[in-house]
């Protein structure tokens, strides 16, 4: 099962629910937990729905940090 979330390259933080529940980004891998999404569907709509061009938003997939599929 994928563990995929939202980085924005131009800052570095990560898409995540914020105290009211929307997606908020914060700087914290730790604190954006909560928008880490099984299915690539899921993170598409983030994407489309919270993200600006401006943040150079990408897709990480946390299983393959670190292992040869890593690129």
């Amino acid at each position: 099962m994928a563990r995929l979330i939202v980085q924005s390259l131009s800052t570095g933080r990560f898409l995540a629910p914020g105290l009211d529940g929307q997606p908020d980004w914060c700087m914290s891998l730790r604190d954006a937990s909560g928008g880490v999404v099984s299915d690539m569907e899921r993170a598409e709509q983030l994407l489309s729905d919270w993200t600006e061009l401006e943040d150079m938003p990408v897709v990480v997939d946390l299983e393959i940090i670190g292992t040869d599929k890593d690129v």
